[in-house]
């Protein structure tokens, strides 16, 4: 009586024995050592999937599950040398030149040319902040036909808790804004010095100070406020209270 095969489509030879297995797909039995390893696209590589198949269920990797890897743009380069751009958005002063004193009083001439930022603007060559070491007795009484060093009669003088402090006079201070005025006797010293004025009114007028000071009012017995002219850097408007 006919039977069907057991070993389906392996090969029996007994003097060269090999395993038998069972295909994960289709089931037939193979020779194991004729069963491959299925493959399949996991991102930019090839991965085992862990089922061993025939050579006719055997499928070739699809490449729409193949991760589309774009090369860099421009290409990177070895060693590459990077600009420091820190360093170079930094604004540097690159002229030098002896310094020009007028023959006469030795005063120094300022030179004629012109230092830039980047974004156009005039750099600043000079110190910054309020004039330091200067006095009200050094205050130039009297320029053309203009008086200085006059007394302001003064009615209150209160800090808002910021750098602005606002002066109130009794009478007409004659000042206008820009102008400056020179203050000491404070309650808080840090309000004293010379500055620039922003004129409120015929009576009032604001200064900014290079610090904050609390609020309250800074007028005392010995305050003095008086009106100054000290000058200012080149291409200053005022005088000048925080860096630029």
């Amino acid at each position: 009586m006919a039977y069907a095969s057991q070993t389906g489509r392996a090969r029996t030879n007994p003097s060269d024995p090999n395993a038998h297995a069972i295909c994960d797909r289709c089931g037939f039995r193979y020779n194991w050592i004729d069963l491959n390893w299925q493959n399949e696209w996991r991102g930019a590589s090839l991965m085992n999937i862990r089922i061993l198949v025939c050579r006719r269920c055997l499928d070739t990797p699809q490449e729409q599950l193949r991760a589309i890897v774009v090369p860099a743009d421009p290409l990177p380069i070895i060693n590459a040398r990077v600009q420091d751009f820190a360093i170079a958005e930094t604004n540097y002063q690159t002229i030098t030149q002896l310094p020009v004193y007028d023959p006469t009083t030795g005063i120094p001439i300022p030179g004629t040319t012109t230092l830039v930022t980047q974004d156009g603007r005039n750099l600043a060559t000079q110190e910054t902040g309020p004039p330091t070491g200067l006095t009200q007795s050094a205050i130039m009484p009297l320029q053309g036909n203009v008086h200085y060093g006059v007394c302001l009669n003064l009615l209150s003088v209160t800090a808002n808790g910021t750098t602005i402090i606002t002066v109130t006079c009794s009478s007409p201070h004659g000042l206008s804004t820009n102008g400056q005025i020179a203050a000491e006797g404070l309650s808080n010293n840090k309000a004293d010095g010379f500055y620039s004025v922003t004129v409120l009114g015929a009576m009032s007028f604001t200064y900014m100070t290079n610090t904050v000071i609390p609020s309250g009012s800074l007028l005392t017995a010995t305050a003095l406020i008086t009106t100054a002219s000290v000058g200012l850097p080149l291409q200053f408007d005022q005088i000048p209270q925080t860096g630029i």
